[in-house]
């Protein structure tokens, strides 16, 4: 972060650290990016090729039986 102040005001690391945080941002590149996108105005492109520092996220398809078991009336 400190690196970032050479080029940009702190306002504008400030304002976007904390969503580097959710994101899991915490290479210097993804950072970078996040701040001139937000300077820019523009929405990031995270691509995962570009950036693989950022943990790989996986939805699995939820299945009705799922549910059934949560409340203890599962099909098994």
């Amino acid at each position: 972060m400190l690196c970032l102040l050479e080029d940009f005001r702190l306002q504008e690391v400030r304002g976007t650290a904390g969503e580097a945080l959710r994101l899991g941002a915490i290479s210097f590149d993804t950072v970078k990016h996040l701040v001139l996108c937000s300077i820019e105005q523009r929405p990031p492109r995270l691509e995962p090729e570009n950036f693989p520092h950022l943990p790989t996220v996986w939805v699995a398809t939820t299945a009705a039986s799922d549910y059934l078991a949560l409340l203890g009336t599962g099909a098994g």
